[in-house]
C-alpha cells in the first residue's frame, strides 16, 4: 500500500520471488513525490564509504544497518544502471542519474514491474481494517483497479510515506489508523527543510531568492559547508537542510536557535582582516566588501541584519562579523514543503523484519519509520 519508492521496491523484490503483488495508492499515478525530487537532479545516494554513510543515520543506525548493508549504495547504483538510468558522481560526492531527472527512471521501473506481473489499484485510499481484519479501501470514481480489492492477503507492506508534500500523496493519514491499532507512532515533524528568520522588509523585498554560495553554517559544535538561498521567511538550501534536526531540537528546548553564518569559510579571519585593511579610497562600503572580501550583495545585506546596522570600520571587527554572523532562527519551514519528515512508527513497535508486532503479517517500509538523515 503506497506507490512511492519504498512500495515499488517492495513490489519488485516480492514479484521477483514469485509472489503475486498488487500495489494500492490513493493518487492517480505512481511515484509523484519521486518525480518532484527529480526536478532537483534526483540525488539517489552518496559515494562515500559505507561505514561513513551509516553514521548519517544517527540513533536509527542499529535498527536500519542490516537492511542498508543488504542493499548498499553500490547495489542501488547497479539497480539504477539496470533500469537504463546510468549514474554519475557529482562534485559533492552525491550520486545522480546522468539525465538528472526522475521520469526516465520511473517509466523504466514501471515497465519492469508490469513485466513481473505487478498489478496496480490506483485512486484507492486505505482506511484501515474491518472488525474481522479485512483491509478496507475507499475507491474514488474512476479508480484504476487491475484486480478486486484484496480483503485478506498473505502479507501487507505499508509504504505510505511521511507527511511532507501532502498534495503528492503522503499526508500522514495513516497515523490515526495505526495508533488506534495500538502501534506507537512518534509525531511527524518537518526534516531536511528550511528555517525561519525574521528578516527586515529590505531583505525580504530585495533579496528573496538570492543565493549564498560557498558558505558555512554552524549550530553548537556542528558545522556544514555548502550553499543556501535567502527566502522571504528565512533560509533554504542544502547546508540548512543538513542542520534541520539540530535546529529543531534547539527550538524545542529554547524556543529559538542561534545559527552562525560564515560568509567566507575559505579564508581565515586574520587573512580576511588583512584584505579589509587595504585603502578603500572613495569606494562605498558595499563596493569595498565586494572587491576586498568577495561578498555578493545579498551577503552584504545580511551583515546589516544583526546588531548595529552600521557596519564596523575596523577591519578586525568587520572580519569577525563576516566570519561569525549570528542569526536567530525562530522556527522551521512547514512540513508541507519539507523534503522529508521526522518521526513515525517507533522501532520498538516492530520486529527485526520490520513487521508490526501488534499486527502480524503487516510490514512497514520507508519514511513511515521513525528515522531521519541528511539528504
Amino acid at each position: 500500500i503506497g506507490a512511492g519508492p519504498a512500495g515499488l521496491m517492495a513490489a519488485e523484490v516480492l514479484a521477483e520471488a514469485g509472489v503475486a503483488v498488487t500495489v494500492y495508492d490513493r493518487m492517480p499515478s505512481a511515484g509523484r513525490k519521486l518525480l518532484l525530487a527529480g526536478r532537483g537532479g534526483l540525488n539517489l545516494t552518496h559515494s562515500e564509504g559505507l561505514d561513513r554513510l551509516l553514521l548519517r543515520y544517527g540513533p536509527a543506525r542499529p535498527a536500519l544497518e542490516p537492511a542498508i548493508r543488504s542493499f548498499d549504495p553500490a547495489r542501488l547504483v547497479a539497480w539504477a544502471d539496470g533500469l537504463g538510468a546510468e549514474t554519475f558522481v557529482g562534485s559533492s560526492g552525491r550520486v545522480f542519474p546522468k539525465q538528472l531527472k526522475a521520469s526516465p527512471l520511473l517509466r523504466a521501473w514501471l515497465v519492469r514491474l508490469n513485466r513481473l506481473g505487478v498489478r496496480f489499484a490506483l485512486r484507492h485510499r486505505w482506511t484501515g481494517w474491518s472488525d474481522d481484519g479485512t483491509l478496507r479501501f475507499d475507491a474514488e470514481p474512476g479508480g484504476l483497479a487491475a484486480s478486486p480489492v484484496l480483503g485478506r492477503p498473505d502479507a501487507v507492506v505499508l509504504a505510505l510515506g511521511g507527511a511532507s508534500w501532502p498534495r503528492l500523496g503522503s499526508d500522514g493519514g495513516w497515523v490515526r489508523i495505526l495508533e488506534s491499532a495500538g502501534v506507537e507512532v512518534r509525531a511527524l515533524r518537518p526534516a531536511n527543510c528550511g528555517c525561519c528568520i525574521a528578516w527586515s522588509e529590505h531583505v525580504r523585498a530585495r533579496f528573496a531568492g538570492a543565493p549564498l554560495k560557498r558558505i558555512a553554517l554552524r549550530i553548537a559544535e556542528t558545522t556544514v559547508r555548502g550553499e543556501a538561498v535567502v527566502t522571504r521567511d528565512g533560509l533554504e538550501g542544502g547546508a540548512v537542510y543538513a542542520l534541520s534536526a539540530a535546529l529543531r531540537e534547539a527550538i524545542d528546548r529554547h524556543g529559538r536557535a542561534e545559527l552562525v553564518l560564515d560568509l567566507r569559510p575559505d579564508l581565515a579571519q586574520d587573512d580576511l582582516a588583512r584584505r579589509l585593511s587595504a585603502p578603500r579610497g572613495k569606494q562605498s562600503t558595499a563596493n569595498a566588501l565586494r572587491k576586498q572580501a568577495g561578498l555578493a550583495p545579498a551577503a552584504i545585506a545580511l551583515l546589516r541584519e544583526t546588531g548595529d546596522a552600521t557596519l564596523p570600520r575596523e577591519p578586525e571587527a568587520l572580519a569577525r562579523r563576516i566570519k561569525q554572523l549570528a542569526l536567530t532562527v525562530t522556527g522551521l519551514a512547514g512540513i508541507e514543503r519539507a523534503i522529508s519528515s521526522a518521526g513515525g512508527i517507533a522501532f520498538s513497535a516492530l520486529d527485526a523484519d520490520f513487521m508490526l508486532t501488534a499486527r502480524p503479517g503487516v510490514f512497514v517500509a520507508g519514511e513511515m519509520l521513525d528515522w531521519e538523515a541528511p539528504t
